[in-house]
């Protein structure tokens, strides 16, 4: 009798030690402080605090945009009137620190190779990077930043670990974690330890490209900015994507390593390993 093929190990990928237990705050750069980006920051903000409550030092964040707040961004994204004019990082940063007692940093300019080059060193480096940009010129720039400062910082505190990149249209959008170079694993008879997950840029390029090739000119107005982006698109993939790295970091594992979203049909799609 011909033996039964067993079935295939589930996939999983065993989050980086470092994450579950550094030295110092973990160093994070959230790059975008618009319509995902700031309702990111409020999150980590909270997520923060659990993780100090729990004995874990939390996140040295730096918050990057080089936009100010526009009266199109009252509403669906998370400023004030009085802020109109400021930088939208400033802004919220100041906030921020104010509100949760953290000392975060704004930087008043986009994640740019030129940006970076002309300030110290490692100010662009990090041990997690999350992306809330709108256009895939944005996506390969940080795509080749990552992988130079994997070289540079392969052995520092800085050492770059996860990219999370949040992308949505009106009603759709994705999270996608990617690995910055090939994590170690450890063995397992349960499951299929993955050390790589490749970056967006990589494995979803078409898909960006596509979605990159409409029309991105700002919105003079809030009603405006609706067609292109529905008013919780945004928050709802903050949350799911928030649960993702909180997942990641508590429970030292990951089956999924991102989600498609559909708030027209009110449907979740997991991104499996």
């Amino acid at each position: 009798m011909k033996p039964v093929d067993p079935l295939p190990k589930p996939g999983v990928h065993y989050t980086a030690p470092y994450l579950m237990n550094p030295t110092n705050p973990l160093s994070l750069n959230l790059i975008g402080a618009g319509g995902t980006g700031s309702q990111m920051l409020t999150l980590l903000a909270r997520m923060n605090h659990a993780m100090s409550q729990l004995g874990h030092p939390g996140f040295d964040l730096r918050l990057w945009d080089g936009d100010s707040v526009s009266e199109a961004n009252l509403g669906r994204q998370l400023f004030a009137q009085s802020e109109l004019g400021l930088n939208k990082a400033t802004a919220l940063i100041n906030r921020t620190n104010r509100f949760f007692g953290t000392n975060w940093k704004a930087i008043p300019v986009n994640y740019e190779r030129g940006e970076l080059e002309n300030r110290r060193e490692d100010v662009g480096a990090a041990n997690l990077f999350i992306s809330c940009v709108d256009t895939l010129k944005a996506r390969t720039g940080i795509a080749g930043v990552l992988s130079a400062l994997a070289k540079s910082h392969a052995n520092d505190r800085h050492k770059p670990y996860y990219w999370i990149d949040f992308g949505n249209s009106q009603q759709t959008g994705q999270v996608i974690l990617s690995t910055v170079g090939k994590l170690p694993q450890p063995d397992s008879q349960k499951f299929r330890p993955v050390g790589e997950l490749p970056f967006v840029t990589e494995e979803f390029a078409a898909l960006l490209a596509a979605a990159d090739s409409g029309e991105q000119t700002p919105s003079c107005s809030l009603a405006e900015a609706l067609t292109k982006q529905d008013l919780f698109i945004n928050s709802t993939l903050a949350n799911l994507g928030c649960s993702l790295l909180w997942s990641l970091m508590r429970t030292g594992l990951t089956h999924n390593r991102g989600l498609f979203l559909n708030l027209t049909t009110f449907r979740t799609v997991p991104l499996t390993i």
